[in-house]
């Protein structure tokens, strides 16, 4: 089963790159390959327009564990977008090697692996454990941009 038969057959949708506020310029982009890898920029999470998903603001203050973990999720479908856009096909990744997942969060708030978790558990859904495990940090931030509560950076292998 293909990649894309496996988002389908679990109803995943792939959003559009992301909508910058007007002004705003980005002078890098999303996915760097070279050397038979992909290095991915920051992500956040995404709606299917490529709209920030809702609520923005600080993990445990504004946004609960939960939503942040549907955040880490989205940010996961708005990575999947970005290196579908790049590769052409997400069969051309031959396993994740390494996440770095940022959580903008509230004095105190200290659960920032189950809200990254998201993110894995979305990875590992798609791509099957052998392909899907990867090393991974998640630490809190005391702020992010756009005010976003998740902020996902990554680094596939390809074939």
């Amino acid at each position: 089963m293909t990649i894309a038969q496996r988002l389908t057959e679990l109803g995943l949708v792939l959003p559009p790159p992301p909508r910058i506020p007007p002004g705003v310029v980005l002078p890098f982009g999303w996915v760097r390959v070279c050397d038979g890898r992909a290095f991915i920029s920051g992500h956040g999470p995404t709606e299917a327009d490529g709209s920030f998903a809702m609520p923005l603001g600080k993990v445990g203050l504004d946004v609960t564990r939960e939503q942040a973990y549907r955040a880490a999720r989205l940010t996961g479908l708005a990575i999947l977008g970005s290196l579908h856009r790049e590769l052409g096909s997400l069969d051309r990744i031959r396993y994740w090697g390494r996440v770095f997942g940022m959580v903008a969060s509230a004095p105190g708030f200290q659960e920032m692996p189950a809200v990254i978790n998201g993110f894995s558990d979305l990875i590992i859904e798609v791509f099957g454990h052998e392909r899907g495990q990867h090393a991974r940090s998640a630490v809190g931030v005391a702020e992010l941009p756009f005010n976003i509560p998740v902020e996902i950076e990554a680094e596939v292998l390809l074939d």
